[in-house]
């Protein structure tokens, strides 16, 4: 696994976050994600974010080679109930991450290392709060050494 190395305001190397991927949509929560930045609200510095118009067009196989290319975890910030393309979006994302999961498990991958989430153009705290405890999830299976 790959992490990103973190300095402190010295430059001095103080260890390594986990690297998260963040698929987000453009019209619910990309607002949301952005509006942490806005407020200065701390979250990892391992996160990166690729924006989508609906979450249903995300494929397992996507999340799959994230991981396999290096990251540590997959966040999907899901447009929930709110997603101006399909009513059934929340239940097909569901779908999604469980088809992702089987695909992580059958590369020797641990499942947990995909999670989702509902967040809305103004769920800066909870978007925040999602990736850290995420992040501390993902700090915990590189320690026990998980694939």
């Amino acid at each position: 696994m790959s992490a990103v190395a973190v300095a402190d305001v010295t430059g001095k190397h103080t260890g390594s976050v986990p690297r998260i991927l963040v698929f987000s949509t453009n019209n619910i929560s990309d607002p949301g994600i952005d509006l942490a930045g806005s407020n200065h609200l701390h979250y990892s510095p391992g996160v990166e974010v690729i924006s989508m118009p609906c979450t249903s067009g995300i494929k397992p196989s996507w999340i799959a080679h994230a991981i396999e290319q290096g990251f540590d975890g997959v966040f999907i910030a899901s447009d929930g109930d709110e997603c101006a393309y399909l009513p059934d979006c929340a239940h097909r994302a569901s779908r999604i991450v469980g088809e992702a999961q089987e695909l992580l498990k059958a590369g020797g991958h641990d499942p947990q290392r995909v999670r989702m989430a509902a967040i809305c153009s103004v769920c800066a705290e909870p978007f925040t709060n999602h990736v850290k405890q995420f992040s501390s999830l993902l700090a915990g299976l590189r320690e026990q050494g998980a694939k």
